[in-house]
């Protein structure tokens, strides 16, 4: 069993159940899109104290849960399990993936640092082909590559300007 210091959110109780076959973590459940359940206090606190990961399915209702809960942090973890990698019987999700794939997913976790900001902007976004139309296979490639989950334009120039990824980089992988 892997040993996890940091406390890690999950959507629902399949998801917990299923992480704790192979992890030897504290796993908080928000039940779904119920996450009003949380106090953002004790999240505060243990964000401090041993830190955060958040670790939700690969979809709208997921990415709105770690957003909301992002948002009110000030510098927890994110881990991404890939969708196309997260899908089981017509269901997407952590307890769908399979345990590499979640082991992958903390393996390469990103910390996300609100106060820290790199200067990217949309327009570099742009020139680089990595929004607008015939986008999807630069930002695929650039989603993957930095771990940072299925991203809209504006969200990826958040997670991107978050990790510091300058434009040479980005120009550097996308050539490759």
């Amino acid at each position: 069993m892997r040993k996890i210091k940091e406390v890690i959110v999950v959507e629902g109780k399949s998801d917990k159940q299923f992480l704790e076959t192979f992890l030897d973590a504290d796993i908080l459940t928000c039940n779904g899109s119920a996450i009003d359940g949380f106090d953002i206090e004790y999240l505060k606190t243990l964000e401090n104290e041993r830190g955060i990961i958040i670790l939700t399915d690969p979809d709208y209702p997921g990415e709105r849960i770690r957003n909301e809960i992002s948002s009110k942090l000030n510098r927890c973890k994110h881990a991404f399990v890939r969708k196309k990698y997260a899908i089981k019987h017509h269901k997407v999700g952590v307890a769908e993936a399979s345990k590499e794939e979640v082991l992958n997913a903390l393996s390469n976790m990103i910390t996300y640092d609100s106060q820290n900001v790199g200067d990217l902007t949309s327009t570099d976004l742009f020139f680089l082909n990595l929004i607008g139309n015939n986008s999807t296979k630069n930002k695929e490639k650039v989603c993957d590559y930095y771990h940072l989950g299925h991203c809209n334009g504006k969200t990826l120039l958040k997670r991107l300007n978050m990790l510091h990824i300058s434009k040479e980089e980005l120009e550097k992988l996308i050539d490759d």
